[in-house]
């Protein structure tokens, strides 16, 4: 596998802003609205549920690190009426945020900028949620990723994370990468209370039958929709553990 370093992102994210026909497929294969713009594998259902955890009010802040394209940190700020700062570390993406801010009329309500996730410049307790959808999982180092969403997270907030943990840490056909993914041990080891991760096998099940389509899909010109073809030969042997983890700081 590539390094998921910002450069390979970045290029990542440039072949992504040239591929509309990957964002139509995505969009009807995740069900979402045609107004977001994905780079996860979270679909319109689950980020409804995620709205309803995260339960943003109007003038909260909401921090979405790793945003990509923001489109899930914009939708939930455009439903609620909030503030968000979205933190990626490829430009491309921010870039894209940005102008996907302008053409949704949120421009004044969100701040996208280039930087790292394990260090986002906010300040201490500034942000009234945190989202990070199917990125903790990469960092060389995840639990500073937690460190850092609890250190910016006001007391009485709530973070909320997805991504995939083993179902057998032995298994020798895993990545170290993949091995250590814990979601629990990330969360309360950086001091966030009442944790709660769910195996979320109807969210694993959604996700293997989008890669059945994306390979059942006739052969492509474009570079964006051969990336994705790519992707999906790549995890289908995989079988992890799809989790919706959440934690809620209270001093």
């Amino acid at each position: 596998m590539a390094d998921l370093d910002a450069e390979y992102f970045s290029r990542w994210y440039a072949e992504m802003g040239q591929a509309p026909d990957k964002d139509q497929l995505w969009s009807r294969l995740l069900d979402l609205p045609p107004r977001v713009l994905s780079t996860s594998l979270v679909s319109g259902s689950n980020l409804d549920e995620v709205a309803s955890i995260l339960a943003l009010g109007p003038d909260d802040l909401l921090l979405d690190l790793a945003c990509g394209r923001a489109g899930y940190g914009l939708e939930l700020i455009a439903r609620a009426g909030a503030r968000l700062v979205g933190v990626d570390f490829a430009p491309a993406a921010v870039e894209q945020a940005r102008a996907n801010a302008e053409r949704l009329g949120l421009a004044d309500r969100a701040e996208l900028r280039v930087g790292d996730m394990t260090a986002t410049g906010l300040a201490d307790r500034s942000v009234t949620a945190v989202l990070c959808l199917d990125a903790a999982n990469f960092p060389d180092d995840p639990p500073a990723v937690f460190a850092e969403a609890y250190r910016v997270l006001a007391p009485g907030g709530r973070a909320v994370f997805t991504g995939w943990e083993p179902r057998d840490r032995d298994d020798p056909s895993l990545s170290d990468r993949q091995r250590r993914s814990d979601f629990d041990a990330w969360l309360k080891g950086s001091g966030f209370t009442d944790v709660e991760v769910a195996s979320r096998e109807d969210w694993r099940a959604a996700e293997r039958a989008i890669w059945q389509a994306v390979l059942a899909l006739p052969p492509s010109d474009d570079p964006a929709i051969r990336s994705i073809q790519d992707e999906a030969r790549e995890v289908s042997d995989d079988d992890p553990r799809r989790v919706l983890a959440v934690g809620h700081r209270t001093h």
